[in-house]
This record gives structure tokens, sequence and C-alpha cells, in this order.
């Protein structure tokens, strides 16, 4: 992925997503109805790492995006 954007969106909606599932009930409510409530125990083994990827995986995306943008200018600088 070349794209700062589409690192920055996908990193900002799985980010979103895993906060979603980890602070509200909503896996949990899910799993039940679907009969795998046993599952929930094991959710925070999951749910915390993907977070942290995530949270990471937006930080590189606008680190990406903010060097991508200083290319930018200095190679405007230089064709003048």
């Amino acid at each position: 992925m070349k794209n700062p954007k589409t690192l920055l969106r996908i990193g900002v909606i799985g980010t979103v997503l895993v906060a979603l599932c980890c602070f509200t009930p909503v896996l949990v409510i899910l799993l039940g109805t679907l009969g795998l409530a046993a599952l929930t125990g094991y959710l925070d083994y999951v749910l915390f790492p993907a977070l942290a990827a995530f949270i990471g995986l937006t930080g590189y995306a606008l680190y990406r995006k903010r060097l991508q943008a200083a290319c930018s200018t200095d190679d405007a600088h230089k064709e003048r």
C-alpha cells in the first residue's frame, strides 16, 4: 500500500471497530445470540492486541502522510 490515505482509512476504521468491540458489549451480545458465549472469556486476548495494532497502523499512516507532504513541498521548492 503506497497511498498513506488508504493506510490511514484502514487504521482509523479498524481502530473504531475494535474499540467499539472492546468498550461496549456489542461483541458479547452477538456471540451470545450465536451460541458462542463461551468465547467471550478469550476476547481480551484478541481485541487488545488488535487495538494496539490498528492504533500503530494509524500512527504509521499519519507519519507517512506527513513525510509525503514534506517531500512534496521540498520538491516544489527545488523546481523554483
